[in-house]
């Protein structure tokens, strides 16, 4: 797989906001992305709890998210790598480079030229994983959901919500480094592996390739900036230490 993307120093990294009437440090995050843009910024997916670009629900909900993203897109270049709870959206904003599940992993060049593949996370799993990916993002299945959702007063989307309010976003997985290495072989040849979904914040080397797995912003408001150190690729960095304005 070939490289069609050149990530600079400097850009911006952020996973699993999982953004709700809980947890809306996305919002900060974003006003002070836009007051002090990065070259480019890639959010990696599940940065909402639920936006699908079939569903009028959350379209509605997040319309100032969406706006926001909108206008750093015209400041800066901007990737968002849908996820299993934000998908369809390549209609949804005006000027973001949307990289749907199927052109994922997208291939890249790091800083110091290493080869690096980017996704959210949610493409590799098992066979039932796959088949269920691929239902929800059906869209006469979606248009049909989209129009109960709305007759029973967006019970569906609603539910959906409170139920991702009850999860434990932040539980470590116990022998993650095993479970990344038996994926691997679905993977294609690389020296760099960076997605989101597991929520685990590690990053280690596994048959010659150095996996990373950001943190997801819900747990610890952490999101990371894209070095050419020989220390780490993807430096850390808290929300708080960023004010909005």
């Amino acid at each position: 797989m070939s490289p069609n993307l050149y990530i600079q120093e400097g850009a911006l990294f952020i996973a699993d906001a999982h953004d709700s009437s809980e947890r809306s440090f996305f919002f900060d995050f974003l006003l002070h992305v836009k007051n002090n843009p990065p070259p480019q910024l890639f959010l990696m997916g599940d940065m909402f709890d639920l936006l699908v670009g079939n569903v009028r629900y959350g379209m509605d909900q997040y319309r100032p998210y969406i706006d926001l993203i909108d206008a750093i897109a015209e400041r800066c270049e901007v990737y968002y790598f849908e996820g299993n709870h934000d998908f369809n959206l390549a209609k949804v904003f005006s000027h973001v480079t949307v990289v749907p599940i199927e052109r994922q992993p997208l291939a890249c060049n790091l800083p110091d030229g290493r080869t690096c593949l980017l996704l959210h996370g949610d493409k590799y799993g098992t066979l039932l994983n796959r088949c269920y990916t691929k239902a929800i993002r059906n869209p006469t299945l979606l248009s049909v959901l989209n129009v109960l959702d709305r007759l029973f007063s967006h019970a569906i989307s609603k539910k959906i919500q409170n139920d991702q309010r009850k999860k434990n976003l932040c539980k470590k997985i116990e022998g993650f480094a095993t479970q990344i290495q038996r994926k691997l072989s679905f993977y294609p040849k690389t020296e760099v592996i960076a997605e989101g979904h597991y929520h685990q914040n590690v990053d280690f080397t596994v048959s010659s390739v150095h996996y990373v797995n950001f943190s997801s912003f819900a747990c610890n408001q952490s999101y990371f900036s894209v070095q050419s150190s020989p220390e780490t690729h993807f430096a850390s960095m808290q929300l708080r230490s960023c004010p909005s304005k």
